[in-house]
């Protein structure tokens, strides 16, 4: 085990499980904030420059939806579920290392507005599988997660 803090791992989301994007749906709006977990974080390392497709791209789940270039690596972002890209996150788009000063607050990427979000939802980790995937995830990695409710 390192001497890094414990990747924070928020209950209150759905997590796209192998690209390590969390999404939050809206209740009212029905909106889905996507946004990179610690996780993907600490495998990226400080992002530098931050690319999302614009608003009103329509993207199936899988689509690229832009891309991350970061201190270890570039990555692909993908579509987590389907929908139309709604919102862009400006200020992260101007200074991506706020993603990983506040990766579950200000430094979400994109909104989408889903197009099947009951079904594709269901393909996500989330709920009480949380604790399981993170603790996975973590060892895999060498870190010990801390699950927020």
């Amino acid at each position: 085990m390192s001497g890094a803090p414990p990747f924070d791992v928020p209950g209150d989301r759905h997590y796209e499980g192998r690209r390590h994007l969390w999404l939050q749906r809206d209740g009212e709006s029905g909106r889905v904030r996507v946004g990179i977990d610690t996780i993907g974080l600490e495998s990226l390392g400080e992002l530098v420059y931050v690319t999302l497709h614009p608003v009103g791209t329509r993207v199936k789940r899988g689509d690229p939806v832009g891309s991350l270039e970061a201190a270890k690596m570039t990555s692909a972002v993908v579509a987590p579920v389907g929908g139309t890209v709604v919102a862009l996150n400006e200020e992260v788009l101007r200074d991506p290392a706020r993603t990983n000063e506040e990766p579950y607050a200000g430094g979400w990427l994109f909104e989408l507005m889903p197009t099947n979000w009951e079904e594709e939802a269901a393909a996500l980790v989330s709920g009480d599988a949380i604790a399981a995937w993170a603790q996975a995830e973590s060892l895999r990695l060498g870190e010990e997660p801390s699950i927020e409710a």
